[in-house]
C-alpha cells in the first residue's frame, strides 16, 4: 500500500475515527485504526464492536492495500508532522513508513484482515434532519443519562423516538428526566430505539453546527447508523424496553413560577461557590408572592438572594441539587422559564407551552440534610 494525502486532512479524519477507539480493551486489535486503500477512496475506520466510525479522506492511492496502525501512535505522529503532504508506504512485515518533508517515522502495523469492518446496514426508510438540530438536541439531553455506576444499562442510553414529523430524545438517571422534541421537515413511520450515551456523545462532537448540512439516520433491530460528510457512524442499540416516561409526567401543579432564566442560573452558580465535589447540600427555593428567595447554607458559608418572579398558586419551600437545576437551565434558550411544582416532595417540571422541552427534577428533603 502507498498513499499520499494532505497532513491536515489526514489529521482531521483520524480525529473523527479515533472517537471509536476504546480506552481499555482485552482485544488489542480494537486499539488500531484501519487504513483501507483497496477501493477508489482512502477510508479510515475505528471500531470497538459497539461503536464504529468510518470516514473518507481525500488523497492519492499509488498502490492499493490496507493495514491497521495503533491509534495512539498513529494519531500522535500525524499531529506532530509538518503541515505538508504526507506519504504512507507499507513495507515488509507490516512496517509502515510515514514521510513528510524531511521527517520520517517507521511504525509497525498489523494485517488488515485482523480488523473488523462496520456491520453492513441497508439505507432503507431513513430519517433526514440537519446536523445542527441533531447536535443541539443531543447536547440538550445527554447530561441526564446515568453514569457508569448506576447498574441499569437502560439508563446509560437515550430513547430516540420518531413519530411522523417529530423526533424526541429522552434521558434519565433516576433523579431527573430530560426530554426534547424537534420538528422534522418530513413525515416518517414510527421508530423507537435506545442509543448508548457514548455513541451520542461522540457523534455530537463530529456533527457540524450548520443548519444546511444534513445527516441521515437508519435503524435496524440491533443497530443505528448515521451518515454525513463522507462519514458513517454505526452503533449497537441497547436492547430492552425503555421506561414508561408518560406515567412519570404530570400536568397537575399547585404552584407555577415564571422567572428569568439568566437570573436564576447566575444565582445558583453563585450558590455553587460553597458546594464541594460530592456534597449533597441543596439550594432551597422559597417561593412567595412575586419573589423567590434562593438560599444555601454550608460550613464554608451561606448565600441568600431574592429574585422577582410571577407566581400562580400556593407558597412553597423546596430543595434541589443545584447542579441538576444548572444543567437544565444552561441548555434552555428562552429568556423566561416556567417551573411547575406540586409539593416539597414531588418533582418539579421545567417546560414551555409547546413542550419542545421538559425537564423533570426530583427534590431533596432538605430537612434531613446537615
Amino acid at each position: 500500500m502507498k498513499i499520499v494525502c494532505d497532513r491536515d486532512k489526514l489529521n482531521a479524519g483520524l480525529q473523527i475515527v479515533s472517537k471509536a477507539i476504546p480506552s481499555k480493551t482485552t482485544m488489542s486489535i480494537l486499539e488500531y485504526i484501519l487504513i483501507d486503500a483497496t477501493g477508489p477512496e482512502i477510508r479510515l475506520i475505528g471500531n470497538d464492536m459497539e461503536l464504529g466510525i468510518e470516514t473518507v479522506i481525500e488523497g492519492e492511492i499509488v498502490e492499493h492495500g490496507f493495514i491497521a496502525l495503533n491509534a495512539r501512535y498513529f494519531c500522535d505522529i500525524v499531529k506532530k508532522l509538518p503541515d505538508t503532504t504526507v506519504e504512507l508506504v507499507q513495507g515488509e512485515n507490516y512496517k509502515v513508513t510515514i514521510t513528510a518533508n524531511k521527517v520520517k517515522f517507521n511504525i509497525i502495523g498489523r494485517a488488515g484482515e485482523e480488523f473488523s469492518y462496520l456491520p453492513s446496514i441497508e439505507k432503507i426508510d431513513g430519517v433526514e434532519m440537519s446536523q445542527y438540530a441533531l447536535k443541539n438536541v443531543i447536547n440538550q439531553t445527554i447530561f441526564a443519562i446515568a453514569g457508569g455506576n448506576e447498574g441499569n444499562r437502560m439508563m446509560s442510553g437515550e430513547l430516540m423516538e420518531i413519530k411522523e414529523d417529530v423526533l424526541k430524545l429522552v434521558a434519565l438517571d433516576g433523579h431527573r428526566i430530560s426530554i426534547r422534541r424537534v420538528l422534522l421537515s418530513g413525515k416518517y413511520a414510527q421508530k423507537k430505539a435506545v442509543i448508548p450515551g457514548k455513541t451520542l456523545s461522540e457523534l455530537s462532537k463530529i456533527l457540524s453546527d450548520s443548519t444546511e448540512n444534513m445527516v441521515e439516520i437508519y435503524f435496524t433491530g440491533k443497530h443505528v447508523m448515521f451518515t454525513f460528510n463522507k462519514t458513517i457512524v454505526v452503533s449497537r442499540l441497547i436492547e430492552g424496553e425503555y421506561f414508561n416516561i408518560d406515567q412519570m409526567l404530570s400536568s397537575d401543579y399547585e404552584t407555577k413560577m415564571t422567572i428569568s432564566r439568566k437570573e436564576m442560573l447566575e444565582s445558583i452558580d453563585r450558590a455553587m461557590l460553597f458546594v464541594k465535589e460530592g456534597d449533597k447540600k441543596p439550594v432551597i427555593l422559597g417561593i412567595t408572592e412575586n419573589v423567590m428567595e434562593l438560599k444555601i447554607n454550608t460550613t464554608a458559608g451561606s448565600l441568600n438572594e431574592n429574585i422577582e418572579i410571577e407566581k400562580q398558586g400556593k407558597d412553597l419551600m423546596i430543595g434541589f441539587n443545584p447542579k441538576f437545576l444548572i444543567d437544565a437551565l444552561r441548555v434552555i434558550e428562552d429568556e423566561q422559564v416556567d417551573i411547575y411544582f406540586v409539593n416539597p416532595k414531588a418533582p418539579c417540571f421545567i417546560r414551555n407551552k409547546e413542550e419542545s422541552y421538559t425537564y423533570l427534577i426530583l427534590p431533596i428533603n432538605f430537612t434531613t440534610v446537615d
